[in-house]
C-alpha cells in the first residue's frame, strides 16, 4: 500500500455476543512465563524483551478491557535477531477463533511473524544472516506459497519481491533492483500483494507502472495484464493504480485500483467479468468471500471494510467512526473459513478479527494504539495470511 503521506488492545464497550479472544498485555492479565517450543516445523521462540515475553488473557466477564502499558521496546526497524533457542514443550492455552496460524508482516519492525490463536509466537523473520549484506528488510505482505515450504513478501519501500526458505529462514530468491524504482527490466515501482503461484512464478501488482505482472523463477516477465505506465482504469487494456491482484481458484485475477476506486474481475483468459466501483476514498487488496462477493478494504481514518456483490450492492460495512472498534488505514481484510473476518489495522498497530453478525471484535493482536517491539505488539501491521492447520503441520 504506497504510503498517502503519513501511512496507515483492545477495549470494548459492554456487548452480547461470541466469546472474546485477545492476546496482549493489560492489567489483570495472566502472566505466563514465555517458552520456546517447536510445533510442526515451526521453531518458535521469545525474543529478548525488559517485558514478560508471553502473555494470555482472559476476557472479563463485563468485557471490557484495562488499556494496556505502552512498550518500552524501541520504535525503529530492527537488525535481523539472534536465532531461536532450543524447543521445550507448549503450554497448554484456550481454544481461539481461528485454527492454524495467522502471519502478519509487521512493516515498521521490520518483520514477519506467524501467531496461533492463543498469541503465541511460532516463526519469525528474519534472524541473524537471513537478509543478503547491505539490505533491510520491511515487508508491507507476505504469502505463504502452495507448496509451504517458502514465504513471498512484497518491500514497496525497498522496491523488491524476495522468496524466503522457512527451514532457513534466509531470502533465496529476489526479483527488483534494492532501493531503486523503474519500469524496465529488472525493476519495480512499489510492488504490492506478491502472490506465489503452484507453478513457481510470483504474481505482482507494480503500483506506479500501473500494470499486473507474473514473474518466472527465471526472473522473466511472462504475462503482463495493462500497459506499463498507462495510469488509467479502462480494463482490460490499462490500470489505474493496481495495488491487489488476488489470484482466483478458476485461474483468474481479482485487481484493485485506487484511481476510480474500482474492482476488476478477470477470467483465466483475461477477459473483464465484471468491473465496479466501490465505495471507499481509498480501495486496498480486495478478496473474494465464500460466496463471490467482494470483500475491500477503505484504507483511511475511519476506515472501513466493505462487502458489494458482483453488481456493485453493498451488503454488509463495517466502519465505526470513533471508539475502540474504529479503524485507522486498514489494508487487507480475508475472510476465515468460519465467516469471521480478519483485517490489519495498520495505524492502530494490531490485527483484528471481526464478527460481521455482530460488527464487534472478537480478537486481537497487538495493543491499541501503542506500538512496540516486544512480543504481543506490532508496529503498522501491513499484510495478514491465514495459514491452515493441515498446512502448518508440515511447514
Amino acid at each position: 500500500m504506497p504510503e498517502p503521506g503519513v501511512r496507515r488492545q483492545m477495549a470494548h464497550s459492554d456487548r452480547s455476543g461470541p466469546p472474546l479472544w485477545t492476546v496482549g498485555l493489560a492489567a489483570g492479565s495472566v502472566l505466563v512465563a514465555a517458552v520456546i517450543f517447536t510445533v510442526g516445523g515451526f521453531a518458535a521462540g521469545a525474543q529478548p524483551s525488559a517485558r514478560p515475553s508471553v502473555v494470555a488473557q482472559v476476557a472479563m466477564p463485563s468485557g471490557l478491557i484495562p488499556t494496556a502499558p505502552p512498550s518500552s521496546s524501541p520504535a525503529s526497524a530492527p537488525a535481523a535477531t539472534a536465532s531461536p533457542a532450543p524447543s521445550a514443550p507448549p503450554v497448554a492455552v484456550p481454544a481461539g477463533p481461528f485454527a492454524g496460524n495467522l502471519m502478519i508482516a509487521d512493516r515498521q519492525n521490520g518483520r514477519i511473524l506467524i501467531v496461533d490463536a492463543a498469541g503465541r509466537i511460532r516463526w519469525r523473520f528474519p534472524v541473524a544472516g537471513s537478509l543478503p549484506p547491505g539490505q533491510r528488510f520491511a515487508a508491507d505482505d507476505a504469502f505463504l506459497s502452495p507448496d509451504g515450504k517458502t514465504i513471498v513478501a512484497n518491500e514497496e519501500g525497498h522496491e523488491v519481491i524476495v522468496r524466503i526458505d522457512i527451514k532457513t529462514r534466509k531470502i533465496v530468491w529476489q526479483y527488483g533492483t534494492y532501493d531503486r524504482a523503474g519500469s524496465g527490466a529488472g525493476h519495480l515501482h512499489t510492488p504490492d500483494d506478491a502472490y506465489p503461484l503452484a507453478n513457481g512464478d510470483i504474481i505482482v501488482a507494480d503500483i506506479f507502472n500501473c500494470r499486473v505482472i507474473e514473474i518466472s523463477p527465471a526472473k522473466q516477465i511472462v504475462r503482463q495484464w495493462g500497459k506499463t505506465r498507462v495510469c488509467s482504469g479502462h480494463a482490460p487494456l490499462s490500470y489505474g493504480e493496481p495495488n491487489g491482484d488476488t489470484p482466483l481458484a478458476d485461474g483468474g485475477l481479482l485487481i484493485t485500483e485506487i484511481l476510480g476506486s474500482r474492482v476488476v474481475r478477470l477470467d483465466a483468459a483475461g477477459h473483464v467479468v465484471f468491473d465496479r466501483h466501490v465505495p471507499t476514498i481509498y480501495p486496498s487488496d480486495a478478496h473474494l468471500d465464500a460466496n463471490g462477493n467482494i470483500l475491500v478494504v477503505d484504507y483511511a481514518n475511519p476506515g472501513a471494510i466493505v462487502r458489494v456483490d458482483a453488481h456493485g450492492h453493498v451488503l454488509w460495512r463495517y466502519g465505526p467512526r470513533s471508539g475502540p472498534g474504529r479503524l485507522d488505514h486498514p489494508s487487507l481484510a480475508i475472510e476465515l473459513p468460519n465467516g469471521l473476518v480478519a483485517v490489519n489495522d495498520d495505524f492502530r498497530h494490531r490485527v483484528v478479527i471481526i464478527d460481521p453478525k455482530t460488527n464487534t471484535i472478537v480478537w486481537q493482536y497487538g495493543h491499541t494504539d501503542r506500538h512496540g517491539l516486544a512480543n504481543g505488539y506490532l508496529f503498522t501491521p501491513d499484510g495478514i495470511d491465514l495459514i491452515p492447520a493441515s498446512v502448518a503441520a508440515g511447514l
